[in-house]
């Protein structure tokens, strides 16, 4: 029994973080109504905040449509959409949407959303992030290459960046971006012309990370280094 006990104060002592979504946006109402042509835009979990970039505007539409987003309520499954992008050939990537999260007391993080692409939105969709929330860093370009489609789960793994870890300021966005290697915007449906008037719908936008473990107190060790030891004597003697 005793020694059992100092095994589990040796795990606890040494155990890993907890993966946690930090903050989460799935736009829909509080209270849930009928309609989503209405949401929110406060968290669904945790604190965080959003605004809309240059151009764009927002409103409130399905997030059920087209095969919808991973969100899984089915009665009031509201997505947040963006419109009036940037004029084709200008603000590359200028336009979109803004997140800011705190980190505090969390490190590993990692990014996801569901996006839906109308025919004439931008193809490209450049996420980046930011340690001040002022300057921003490209990180990842997604190919939303079909349009009236939702890409769901898109992932940004931020992890091995120590400066997105415990951060009061961390931000991310993900704008419209011109097709690699040229200087213009390339619409989703192959089939279309890009259009101002293209959508970007997003929906379950989630920052997730590890608790950071605190570091145990002087005597937290001690206790631990002598559990070992008489652990380690205890061995000796059975043998």
């Amino acid at each position: 029994m005793y020694r059992n006990g100092l095994l589990a104060l040796a795990l606890f002592a040494t155990s890993q973080a907890y993966a946690a979504d930090i903050t989460q946006w799935n736009f829909n109402s509080v209270p849930a109504d009928s309609s989503t042509t209405t949401g929110s835009l406060i968290a669904s979990v945790g604190v965080g905040s959003l605004s809309t970039l240059g151009s764009v505007t927002q409103t409130f539409a399905s997030g059920s449509a087209n095969g919808g987003s991973s969100d899984p309520v089915t009665v009031d499954d509201t997505g947040l959409s963006t419109l009036t992008y940037a004029a084709q050939g200008t603000s590359n990537k200028l336009t979109g949407v803004q997140f800011n999260v705190s980190t505090l007391g969390f490190e590993d993080i990692v990014l996801a959303y569901d996006i839906r692409h109308s025919n004439t939105s931008s193809r490209y969709e450049q996420v980046q992030y930011s340690l001040d929330g002022i300057n921003f860093v490209d990180v990842a370009l997604f190919d939303g290459n079909a349009g009236d489609t939702w890409f769901n789960q898109r992932t940004v793994d931020l992890s091995t960046i120590a400066g997105v870890n415990n951060n009061a300021s961390f931000a991310f966005r993900v704008v419209s971006a011109f097709a690699p290697n040229t200087s213009a915007y390339a619409a989703s449906n192959t089939g279309s012309n890009y259009a101002t008037s293209g959508t970007w719908r997003f929906d379950m936008v989630t920052v997730s990370g590890n608790t950071i473990a605190p570091v145990p107190e002087p005597e937290t060790f001690a206790m631990l280094l002598a559990g070992l030891g008489i652990l380690g004597f205890s061995a000796r003697r059975q043998q």
